[in-house]
């Protein structure tokens, strides 16, 4: 058990977790942030895509609207002048997984809270896996045992057994650290060294959210935000091609939803995922509010309005170790 884990227990089990709650409001903000929410069992992609499960999503909603003031996006401009106290949080979804509209919307409404739901639109319009889903199914489907060193990575890579999850963590983080125009020959190297080919194109047709379901989630009351056209790491992308997956993201939104895009995520949300001119397209573009992926409790003090951080929600959480990131967000939530 961690360190982390056992404060967690800790604050639980004793009345100083009630005592921190029923002190009141935070000068600043509490981003969670989900992707996926069922059972990694059934499904072939990144297994570490899955934050919770439907039962303990639901839990966790249910916690925060008890104890927490969940906002929209639309409530912040009060939150950062001041004119409303609380213990604010929002919650977030990145990508435009389909499990967000059938398993996660159901719950929202059912607690009355609000949340935004970032998507990357090329996976809503048809144009199949994700990159990071694409690798896992790439590893997990192999025959190989091992994929031998390349010009990508020196080391033999092990493909089998204990050595699966390990490889796909590994094979991302190359992929993350590549340059915007090796992205595409990374994949196609994978396809032929693990033996797996490339993922069917038809084959995600059912993963990602139709735009009729995102319309619905936004007659709701959710949110919705842009992620850009095919979740790129930005800042290892030119100054052009930021520009287009920025500015094509938000006309794709403004065509379906009728309206400008003004919130955004930063694919990976990296602090490095980001830079300057991703700024500067953001603030062309209209954006008021974006997001990053690193951890952390927003304080007003040091409010970014294109870096609002953001704790990420995974499957392994305890229930006591949630109920620590708003009881104490200033040390839990870093």
């Amino acid at each position: 058990m961690s360190k982390r884990e056992s404060a967690a227990r800790f604050l639980s089990a004793t009345r100083l977790g009630r005592l921190l709650a029923w002190m009141g409001s935070w000068d600043g903000l509490l981003v969670f942030n989900y992707h996926r929410i069922g059972h990694p069992d059934a499904d072939d992609g990144d297994d570490a895509l899955f934050s919770a499960t439907p039962e303990a999503f639901d839990a966790q909603v249910g916690s925060l609207a008890s104890n927490c003031d969940v906002i929209g996006p639309d409530d912040l401009d009060d939150v950062l002048t001041g004119r409303r106290r609380g213990r604010f949080v929002q919650i977030t979804f990145d990508d435009g997984y389909r499990d967000n509209f059938t398993a996660a919307l159901p719950v929202l409404r059912h607690h009355g809270v609000k949340a935004t739901f970032f998507v990357t639109t090329s996976f809503l319009d048809g144009r199949g896996a994700s990159w990071w889903d694409e690798i896992a199914w790439m590893v997990k489907t192999s025959a190989r045992p091992a994929i031998a060193g390349n010009e990508f990575f020196p080391q033999r890579l092990p493909l089998q057994g204990l050595a699966v999850d390990s490889a796909i963590r590994f094979l991302l983080h190359v992929y993350k650290g590549l340059p915007g125009g090796a992205s595409q020959p990374f994949l196609d190297f994978l396809a032929q060294a693990t033996g797996s080919g490339r993922f069917p194109p038809s084959g995600a047709d059912a993963t990602w959210m139709t735009w009729d379901m995102v319309r619905q989630a936004a007659a709701a009351g959710m949110a919705i935000g842009g992620h850009t056209v095919t979740h790129p790491v930005l800042s290892r992308l030119s100054a052009e091609q930021q520009e287009w997956e920025i500015g094509y993201c938000g006309a794709r939104l403004e065509q379906e939803l009728g309206r400008p895009m003004t919130l955004f995520s930063y694919p990976t949300g990296g602090r490095n995922s980001f830079d300057a001119h991703t700024h500067d397209c953001l603030a062309r573009q209209g954006v008021r509010y974006a997001f990053s992926y690193y951890g952390g409790y927003q304080s007003t003090r040091r409010w970014h309005p294109f870096d609002i951080k953001r704790v990420a929600i995974e499957a392994a959480l305890s229930a006591e170790s949630f109920d620590s990131l708003f009881t104490l967000p200033q040390v839990f939530a870093g």
